[in-house]
């Protein structure tokens, strides 16, 4: 690591900047200073990601009536961070409550990749987890899970307010566990 550079920077062409920094940064890699940054770092990410959690509604059917009711007054699931968002590039979960049909498939695989890492999918009710109703239906998807890795399944129809919240509480035990592994710098891959 040539560190001879470092004062002149500010006289350095950018072409003579890039491969410093790039040197820079291969030699702190191979070095091991990546490990130390995610244990030094980790907690206050997952800190910051479990308390802060930002999910892509995408409510279809009864269960995004039940998704609207965690977030009134008696439930009240903006207390643990939940702030529902619109923009696939401003969240970090995607919650699909709803039936899947085959024309919409491809839409939500879009959402899923413009989507920020980490990232994590909840399949809410049991037309997003198994088809509902429709399982057996030739235009509807049987699961979620037959488009992209689902981190957490709420069941029930329509799932309950309290169910979502109980199972937002297990998704936040889950983004600890992820932040603990020291994987802050790698990206969790989709499918």
């Amino acid at each position: 690591m040539d560190m001879s550079l470092y004062p002149h920077a500010v006289a350095m062409s950018a072409d003579e900047f890039m491969s410093w920094s790039t040197a820079l940064i291969n030699d702190l890699v191979s070095s091991g200073t990546r490990r130390t940054i995610d244990k030094l770092t980790g907690p206050i990410w997952s800190w910051a990601m479990k308390n802060s959690m930002h999910p892509l509604h995408w409510g279809l059917a009864c269960c995004a009536l039940e998704m609207a009711q965690a977030s009134a007054p008696r439930f009240d699931a903006e207390r643990y961070g939940m702030i529902y968002r619109s923009s696939p590039r401003q969240t970090d979960i995607l919650l699909v409550n709803g039936w899947i049909s085959k024309k919409i498939r491809n839409d939500i695989r879009r959402l899923w990749e413009e989507m920020p890492g980490p990232k994590w999918a909840v399949a809410m009710g049991e037309c997003a987890i198994s088809g509902g109703p429709w399982y057996d239906a030739y235009n509807c998807i049987q699961g979620l899970d037959q488009i992209l890795p689902v981190d957490l399944y709420i069941p029930g129809c329509p799932a309950r307010p309290d169910a979502m919240i109980d199972g937002f509480m297990l998704l936040q035990k889950k983004i600890d566990e992820y932040f603990k592994r020291g994987v802050i710098l790698k990206d969790r891959q989709g499918l």
